[in-house]
């Protein structure tokens, strides 16, 4: 059965300043600010949490369906991911608006200047999933994520209508939600993703305890970073899944769509709960370890001796006839 994964897409444009940007600011002239920088480098990144979700999939063998806006500027990145098993014949393209876009300079203190368009995005709400069903067939799950939020309300509000099993993924969005939006997106799914952070965000601002949240879902998956992983049931003990040691840690973004990724994969696999942490964790290390959230190159081979070395050889043995990847 196929998996729906509806949010953002978007490419990231970063860029290098050599000096600080604070030696070009007159703090008393800030209302009149015009200055320019002369980068060093550009690299242009693609991401977006539902694109980053479905190369993780179908880095793993699945075909997971891209449910989400683009601009007409796509065509590339499309042919990118139909390279690697993504379904990307129900994105919407828009007429008039580009792909959504990051675009960041790092000056050499760290500091940040950054910018987001939404462009295409905001179009996630017109997008109706039932003749995407009808294309691809009953979806085993609809994980929806961070997007337009009123693309996110009609998913999720579709999904129940129509009786889909869905997971909540609202991530970055809980940032900029108040209760009124988070308590809809959340509410009879059937796994709600979040970090540790994020968890308490929750709570805060539906105002619904930990245990009132697990009434309303069916899971709770909590990142907890270098610690792993905990899963939550309502009326059963949490299951505790360690991370995979990473051989450098060099860019985290990502590692929460990768996670995702691998978790869905395992759980489409008939896996328990405990595996799909697992290999939730395995394919997690794998971006964290790279510059870029699309950048791995999963191999078979080393996947299931990480496996292995961190879970076991009866983890790596209930996988080993599932994995399916791109590359021996």
């Amino acid at each position: 059965m196929p998996l729906l994964i509806a949010g953002s897409i978007a490419t990231d444009h970063l860029m290098s300043f050599p000096g600080r940007f604070s030696d070009s600011l007159v703090v008393d002239q800030l209302d009149k600010l015009s200055v320019s920088f002369l980068v060093e480098d550009l690299e242009v990144r693609r991401g977006g949490c539902a694109a980053n979700i479905c190369f993780g999939l179908g880095n793993l063998g699945l075909r997971p369906v891209l449910v989400g806006a683009v601009g007409e500027d796509f065509a590339e990145y499309r042919s990118w991911l139909q390279r690697h098993n993504v379904d990307c014949d129900s994105v919407h393209v828009s007429q008039t608006r580009h792909t959504a876009r990051f675009v960041c300079t790092n000056d050499s203190s760290h500091a940040q200047i950054a910018s987001f368009y939404a462009g295409a995005m905001s179009e996630a709400r017109e997008i109706e999933l039932q003749p995407i069903v009808d294309r691809v067939g009953e979806p085993d799950y609809v994980l929806i994520g961070p997007d337009d939020p009123e693309g996110m309300l009609r998913h999720t509000d579709e999904c129940r209508q129509r009786g889909y099993k869905f997971v909540a993924d609202p991530s970055q969005q809980l940032a900029f939600g108040d209760g009124k939006m988070i308590r809809p997106l959340i509410d009879g799914a059937e796994i709600l993703f979040s970090n540790e952070y994020e968890a308490d965000l929750i709570t805060q601002k539906t105002g619904w305890s930990r245990e009132d949240i697990l009434s309303r879902v069916g899971t709770w998956v909590v990142t907890l970073g270098a610690a792993g992983v905990r899963i939550d049931r309502e009326g059963e003990e949490s299951i505790t899944v360690e991370a995979v040691p990473e051989i450098e840690k060099v860019e985290p973004t990502g590692v929460g769509d990768a996670f995702r990724a691998g978790f869905l994969a395992a759980l489409g696999w008939g896996l328990s709960l405990e595996r799909a942490a697992q290999v939730g964790c395995l394919l997690a290390v794998y971006v964290v370890e790279q510059v870029g959230t699309q950048e791995y190159v999963l191999s078979r081979a080393d996947f299931l001796e990480r496996c292995t070395s961190t879970y076991g050889a009866e983890a790596s043995a209930d996988i080993d006839p599932h994995l399916k990847t791109l590359h021996p």
